[in-house]
């Protein structure tokens, strides 16, 4: 295989400088027309549609996703596509992104009458002010870099770099302005590990009913064990008289009293078990509940109602099955 003599190292340095810049550059374009791009975006009653052809179009469809799971309806339409009838998609209460460094783009520009007779506010973001693109929207966010990171100045870089960031900064501030809460972004990721730890509480997870390992705290520590064993978590919970919450007794207690030769066989749990136990409630979310038992290095949690009863346990185990951690 022939050796390359190129120092690839220095070469993707000098990219990261160079896209580092771009995006540094786009302070200034954090002007009026931005608060205004933010304001007809916020306003609108129905859909953001983006468009964008070629790498722009690619992060175009990055934007509009971003957009729809921060609170603002959105999708992306490819204008080729929108030139044949996906412009039906586009309804008058609706704002339009248009996408195109150049600002000069064909199959962009080829869709304006149909959006500006629809009275659809449109917002630019081109790398160009003086474009046709730029010229003919309502509101026009600059997005232009000095020179691409491409060593031939031909290849999309530091230009789609700096849409892609334009686009975050859209976005991110609509969905300050919204009030949009870790719960409202949950609703729109139910389905992957990112929502399940915003939604998922202890209540969906926890064993609960014969399924919680119990003993009193007038049983011996063989009694323990074998409710240990019959439940399977590593711990099992001990309660009073009253059917409060005493203490826990883990498989760590287990091999630290077997250090101590300590008799199971008559020796009550209550004698070893500990009491100022780590508990949790059923409401509490999962992602919680993780962190509190990394926090205390623990590998497991009793759930105990308002009165202090248990009402349900959970391990790590538990957490990984459902996604969590």
């Amino acid at each position: 295989m022939k050796q390359v003599t190129q120092n690839f190292r220095q070469l993707g340095q000098q990219v990261l400088d160079i896209e580092k810049q771009a995006i540094e550059g786009l302070y200034e374009y954090l002007d009026d027309n931005f608060d205004a791009a933010c304001q007809t975006l916020f306003n609108c009653k129905g859909r953001v549609i983006v468009t964008g052809m070629g790498k722009s179009g690619h992060i175009g469809g990055k934007i509009a996703a971003t957009l729809a799971s921060t609170g603002t309806p959105s999708f992306f339409v490819h204008p080729g596509e929108a030139s044949h009838g996906d412009l039906g998609m586009v309804a008058a209460q609706d704002v339009v992104i248009a996408i195109s460094n150049s600002g000069e783009t064909s199959e962009v520009l080829n869709i304006l009458p149909v959006i500006k007779r629809l009275g659809v506010p449109l917002i630019a973001m081109t790398g160009k002010p003086e474009s046709t693109l730029a010229r003919l929207a309502d509101t026009h966010v600059c997005i232009a870099v000095a020179k691409e990171a491409c060593p031939l100045g031909l290849a999309p870089t530091a230009s789609t770099t700096a849409t892609l960031v334009m686009g975050d900064a859209l976005a991110v501030a609509l969905l300050n302005a919204r009030g949009f809460t870790a719960d409202d972004f949950a609703l729109s990721h139910p389905g992957g590990s990112l929502g399940k730890r915003l939604l998922l509480r202890l209540h969906d997870i926890m064993h609960t009913g014969e399924r919680i390992p119990l003993v009193s705290e007038t049983d011996i520590i063989r009694d323990a064990l074998l409710e240990m064993s019959r439940k399977g978590l590593g711990m099992t919970a001990i309660t009073d008289a009253q059917g409060r919450l005493a203490g826990i007794f883990t498989d760590g207690d287990l091999r630290r009293i077997l250090d101590n030769q300590v008799d199971v066989h008559s020796t009550s749990i209550a004698d070893v078990m500990t009491r100022s136990c780590t508990t949790a409630n059923a409401d509490m979310l999962a992602a919680e509940a993780l962190k509190l038992m990394q926090d205390r290095k623990i590998n497991g949690l009793i759930i105990t109602d308002h009165e202090g009863r248990p009402c349900g346990a959970m391990n790590m185990h538990d957490l990984l099955q459902a996604g969590v951690l």
